[in-house]
């Protein structure tokens, strides 16, 4: 008789040979798709990349990396060291403030401020000041300089004087600010406001000054045109009295000037024998 249960049993353990054939491959590939992973994880961790216009800072278990890194592809110490990156492209700022004069007006103050950072210390500024360098530096700098510039201005001084004020900002800005982390350094009035009523009361101030200068034009032409009156009065009473000198050494030159006045024509009527200007005897 053939015998069943023992082909039973034989198909039964090709089947369990199989299944852990199979469960092997599969852990083997498993465990090669971790490992894979895991080592691009690894290569991806190890390197950096840092674009055009930036330095990258290496922080290696809080300790700074005493260099700045340039702009490429780079290689760190995987899940230990960050690249944190820094921008050294030209910064611009455009903010307002106010600040008083020298004669206590509220200046609004609108500008820009631009100004580069030094690549080869962005390490340092990271490690002593951090990457919000603006908020700590600058601003604080910039508010206090234009604090002090402003304040030797008188209101309506200022605003006709806004490049010397400019220049003396710029000059405060480059004194104060560390030049081993910021370099070209510019800066802007965009407009100065005052309150409507003080900039009323420096419109009115301005009218009535062109009034008054209107007026004192108006004197001086008056004055000018009363002079060269009498100039000419005098110059036609001196001349009025050299010619009657004249004419009193010398009664001659009443017929001379007569005849150069002439026009060659004798009038038509004539009394006696005269002739004008021609004594025939």
């Amino acid at each position: 008789m053939y015998d069943y249960e023992n082909e039973r049993r034989e198909r039964y353990e090709r089947e369990k040979a199989e299944k852990k054939v199979r469960a092997a491959k599969i852990r083997r590939i498993v465990g090669w798709s971790i490992g894979g992973l895991f080592v691009l994880i690894l290569l991806f961790s190890s390197m950096y990349y840092i674009s055009p216009g930036y330095r990258g800072v290496l922080v290696t278990l809080g300790k700074v990396d005493q260099q700045s890194h340039i702009n490429g592809i780079g290689f760190k110490v995987p899940f230990v060291s960050k690249m944190y990156k820094m921008d050294v492209r030209t910064k611009k700022m455009t903010e307002k403030t106010a600040t008083y004069t020298s004669d206590v007006q509220t200046a609004e103050i609108e500008y820009t401020f631009t100004y580069d950072l030094v690549p080869d210390n962005v390490h340092v500024l990271y490690e002593t000041v951090g990457k919000d360098y603006e908020g700590k530096k600058l601003i604080p700098v910039l508010n206090d300089v234009l604090k002090d510039v402003i304040g030797q201005w008188q209101a309506q001084d200022l605003v006709s004087n806004r490049d010397k004020a400019r220049v003396d900002v710029v000059a405060g800005l480059q004194e104060r600010l560390d030049r081993r982390f910021f370099q070209n350094i510019t800066f802007q009035f965009i407009n100065i406001d005052y309150s409507d009523k003080f900039e009323g009361a420096i419109e009115d101030k301005v009218i009535a000054e062109q009034k008054a200068q209107e007026a004192v034009n108006n004197t001086k032409r008056i004055q000018e045109e009363a002079d060269q009156k009498v100039i000419t009065a005098q110059a036609e009473a001196e001349a009025m009295e050299i010619k009657a000198q004249a004419l009193a050494k010398n009664k001659g030159l009443v017929e001379y000037e007569a005849v150069q006045k002439w026009n060659g024509q004798l009038p038509q009527y004539m009394l006696g024998e005269s002739v004008p200007f021609i004594n025939l005897k």
